[in-house]
């Protein structure tokens, strides 16, 4: 779900507030990785606990890593710091931030922080994607595209390596397996595509299309249907129609739903998928309970693989 825009912030000494009608759930700073024994640890701080996971295993022991946004059960809508962010931001030797309007309050804060020297890695420049396409929108939901998040490894270990060339070895030995990885990921995803190229897919918002796309299945949803849901917006009476007409029309193989946001239309093409017998994929923003992030994209193919089959 995309950002849409920021109301107005109010920033005090003790609380910062950012209500997002798009995608952020709200978590204090939190560490997901230890320090070394000497506390020289480079100061990593993720805007969430998907790229927090990152920088981790990329950085082992060398790195202390604060994620923002980090708890599975908060709803993806809203988005509260308290001083305890801005003071991790204000330490911060390297930030990671998704970017493209989804987590615009990473910059806000930083700003506040005072900390200009952080180097700031943003995923959607990374990518090298148009961000402003004369034709549809931007999606922003990188996590699910593997070429970009193998640029986002490089760029996180050159970054680490920079701040401590004495890590250069082991900060290059963690990139690479992340990144091989990263490209089994790629070939599951075109062992699906040589398989069920073609078959339709409904998404409740554009989350997971990257993966959709990569493993060769056409999103048959109205796009005023999953905009409205993006923008938080009503859906209009006949595109909702269309929309469960997906199901009941046998148009789809499967459902990607976004669990951590839900309202009336979402729960109406959920019960319509249900009835209908159609596979629900679960989709996400930040990290599942348990599971790192190789993990839960491999569980999310494997279950791709299985609705399709």
């Amino acid at each position: 779900m995309r950002a849409k825009s920021v109301s107005p912030l109010v920033i005090s000494a003790v609380v910062v507030s950012l209500a997002l009608a798009g995608c952020s759930s709200t978590a204090g700073a939190t560490s997901t990785a230890g320090t070394t024994s000497g506390g020289g640890a480079i100061r990593v701080v993720a805007s969430t606990n998907v790229y927090g996971d990152i920088a981790s295993k990329i950085g082992g022991n060398l790195v202390k890593v604060d994620s923002i946004i980090s708890d599975p059960s908060q709803d993806p809508h809203s988005y509260e710091a308290d001083a305890q962010v801005q003071l991790a931001l204000s330490k911060a030797q390297v930030v990671i931030e998704n970017g493209g309007g989804y987590d615009d309050f990473v910059d806000t804060l930083l700003k506040g922080a005072n900390n200009p020297k952080a180097v700031v890695l943003n995923a959607s420049d990374i990518s090298g994607y148009d961000q402003n396409p004369k034709n549809g929108q931007f999606n922003e939901h990188l996590w699910y595209d593997f070429p970009t998040m193998q640029k986002v490894v490089d760029r996180i270990a050159a970054s680490l390596t920079t701040i401590d060339p004495s890590g250069s070895t082991a900060f290059a030995a963690n990139a690479k397996k992340f990144t091989d990885s990263l490209t089994t990921l790629e070939a599951d995803e075109a062992s699906l595509k040589s398989s069920f190229a073609g078959e339709g897919a409904a998404i409740t918002e554009p989350v997971p299309l990257y993966m959709l796309e990569a493993s060769g299945l056409v999103n048959k949803t109205p796009a005023a249907f999953s905009k409205a849901i993006e923008d938080g917006t009503d859906v209009s009476p006949v595109v909702l129609k269309d929309t469960l007409a997906l199901f009941s029309q046998g148009s789809v193989k499967l459902l990607a739903y976004n669990e951590q946001t839900s309202g009336p239309e979402t729960e109406q093409v959920l019960a319509a998928a249900k009835s209908a017998g159609i596979a629900i994929i679960p989709v996400r923003e930040t990290l599942p309970s348990g599971k790192d992030y190789l993990g839960w994209m491999t569980d999310t193919l494997a279950a791709l693989k299985a609705a399709l089959s």
